[in-house]
């Protein structure tokens, strides 16, 4: 924290990382709503290092490094997760030419799963995002045929053994039905290979369409197949909570 003329004034780097107008940002200071490396801030001439200040508002951080990117993008079954593909497949790459930043995909989709895919530069937040320790919830909307047993759902949050191991869902519920074709909803928080396909053909049920809704805080939405944004500050704060940092 800087009481010098070094650094930028608060409430600019707040109104910069879109939190709100710099008049609105100067509330939330006087509010005593913001805090700069753990230290409450209630006056208006503080100044702070955006590159190293860790800054939260009402409890969430809010990203300063001007040069972090966070997108998401819904990504299109035939697309691998990756950046090239030596046998020329489409990969993510062709979605993120506008972007001059380097972007990493945070995790993987299968090629034939579609769905919501974190792409960022911000490496220790990718980390996080992937690592067991923090459980990061993942939701995904499958197709099975039915019909179904009453049970299922339970079975499924009970747990089942596969050939790496015991695997269970957090939630699930029938999302929609018509005739045999079911849309079911499976929030787990793992992320083995194919983990969502196996645990459902282990229960009889093989998935015929699969996508990814949600990614801990972050939802989909009605976020267009093959299109990409950026998330909001809101968005990358709730994901920084997600993972404490």
């Amino acid at each position: 924290m800087n009481t010098t003329n070094d650094g930028v004034r608060l409430q600019k780097v707040l109104a910069d990382a879109g939190v709100a107008s710099r008049r609105a940002c100067e509330e939330l200071i006087a509010a005593g709503r913001v805090t700069v490396d753990g230290e409450k801030i209630t006056w208006f001439g503080a100044r702070v290092d955006p590159q190293q200040a860790v800054i939260h508002v009402d409890g969430k951080r809010i990203p300063t490094r001007a040069e972090l990117r966070y997108y998401m993008l819904n990504k299109p079954t035939g697309v691998v997760s990756t950046m090239s593909d030596p046998r020329g497949r489409k990969t993510l790459a062709a979605y993120v030419g506008d972007v001059p930043e380097r972007l990493f995909h945070v995790g993987r989709l299968d090629t034939d799963t579609e769905g919501l895919l974190l792409l960022t530069n911000d490496g220790e937040l990718a980390n996080r995002l992937m690592h067991p320790r923090y459980g990061v919830s993942k939701t995904y909307l499958a197709e099975i045929h039915g019909p179904i047993g009453r049970d299922l759902g339970k079975r499924l949050k009970q747990g089942v053994k596969l050939a790496d191991g015991f695997a269970k869902a957090d939630e699930f519920r029938v999302f929609d039905q018509v005739g045999k074709r079911i849309l079911v909803e499976v929030t787990l928080h793992e992320g083995r290979k194919h983990i969502v396909r196996r645990l459902l053909a282990e229960v009889g049920h093989p998935v015929q369409q699969l996508a990814r809704t949600e990614f801990g805080p972050v939802k989909l939405g009605r976020l267009r197949s093959g299109t990409i944004r950026a998330l909001t500050t809101k968005e990358i704060g709730e994901l920084y909570a997600a993972v404490e940092l």
